[in-house]
């Protein structure tokens, strides 16, 4: 392995039904559904409990390394206000209090119970997979009618929240409020829904959630990356892995005439950029490997506690806030990419794919890979598993 810079449903047929989809298998759910359509799901989850109760989730909303946001309405005035986070719990307002929402991101990056829940959509690519955030709300809290422009699934862990949804015919937001609240909703559908009911909604749909008294719902989403962005991170990357040559190709121009109009950019010239960018671009490894370090990249405020080396005879696992994943040639982890073939590749792939390897596999490494699993283990990304 060279450094350069199975789904998680127990292993189950991907055409088996999943009470989770409502019967669907996930390679239907996927054909039928996903980019396509919503899909309302009772008990989804039956018997669901909140990965988190409502004391720890306050004391987490004010930790630095969490991102949280408080958004409070005033539905007499239409008054919206939001907060960013760290938020003390002394900053809320009181549980009586009503139209108020406190939203945490990444709450699998602190909770196992969380982790675990996301793991259940293991039949979506890694690559997509953007966080699980937590609503909690007060009577008559939510965040107004609004888009994503990423795939979610809604699922309600504790008391009820009405869903108004609708396809997006108007994008305009409103310009006097602090939020991206859509100024001409229009849903076509509503629905009420109680513990273990989850919704799925595809990008760009409009989609208003108003608690019922106090609830709590998780958003899973998967992101949609947007081709300008991911133009921008990509080319960037690349840009930044080019080292200069041991004998630079420069720009010649013997048979440039004298001009009378030196303010015009010579046509050789910019040809000879065309082509330097071209030949760039030409390689098509070189591109996968910037968008594999891409999709893995950490989000802010993301870090880890420094481990130890792996003793011999256990296993891994790795670590909630470690992003895996994989292509033909590579494996790729926070940000970074190796080269990987044979024995060592099916290895690291089992891993991204499982989150987890037991002793047997780890004990079968080459002594190469075994040096990457205990540097992973020393910087925090993966832990022993007895």
């Amino acid at each position: 392995m060279t450094s350069t810079t199975q789904n998680n449903l127990n292993h189950a047929p991907l055409d088996a039904p999943l009470t989770l989809l409502g019967g669907l298998s996930p390679q239907q759910f996927m054909r039928r559904h996903w980019q396509k359509k919503p899909l309302l799901i009772r008990q989804a989850m039956p018997g669901v409990k909140s990965p988190i109760d409502r004391a720890a989730l306050f004391a987490l909303a004010g930790q630095d390394d969490v991102e949280s946001r408080l958004i409070v309405q005033d539905r007499a005035s239409d008054d919206w206000r939001l907060r960013q986070g760290p938020i003390a719990r002394r900053a809320l307002p009181k549980l009586d209090q009503a139209g108020w929402t406190l939203l945490v991101q990444g709450l699998d990056l602190h909770v196992p119970a969380a982790h675990a829940l996301l793991r259940q959509f293991g039949f979506v690519p890694q690559a997509r997979v953007d966080d699980l955030m937590i609503s909690y709300a007060s009577d008559g809290g939510g965040v107004g009618p609004h888009y994503d422009s990423y795939d979610v699934f809604l699922l309600q862990v504790q008391g009820r929240r009405r869903w108004r949804v609708g396809p997006l015919k108007d994008a305009s937001l409103r310009t006097d409020v602090p939020l991206k609240v859509l100024s001409n909703f229009e849903p076509q559908e509503e629905w009420l829904l109680e513990p273990g009911d989850m919704l799925y909604l595809p990008p760009m749909w409009g989609h208003d959630g108003v608690a019922e008294g106090e609830c709590m719902t998780c958003s899973i989403g998967f992101r949609a990356p947007e081709a300008i962005e991911i133009t921008r991170e990509v080319l960037g990357r690349c840009a930044e892995a080019l080292e200069p040559a041991l004998k630079p190709k420069l720009y010649k121009d013997p048979q440039q005439p004298a001009t009378d109009q030196p303010g015009r950019i010579p046509a050789d010239l910019q040809q000879f950029a065309v082509d330097a960018v071209q030949r760039f671009l030409s390689d098509p490894q070189q591109i996968q490997a910037a968008l594999g370090e891409s999709l893995t990249e950490l989000k802010p405020r993301v870090w880890f506690n420094i481990g130890d080396p792996l003793p011999d005879g256990v296993g891994v696992v790795l670590d909630a806030r470690t992003r895996m994943a994989y292509d033909d040639k590579r494996i790729f982890a926070n940000g970074e990419s190796w080269l990987a073939a044979g024995a060592d590749a099916r290895l690291m792939r089992a891993l991204a794919d499982r989150r987890q390897l037991d002793a047997s596999l780890v004990a079968k490494a080459s002594a190469e890979a075994r040096e990457l699993l205990d540097q992973w283990a020393e910087d925090g990304w993966l832990h022993p598993r007895v």
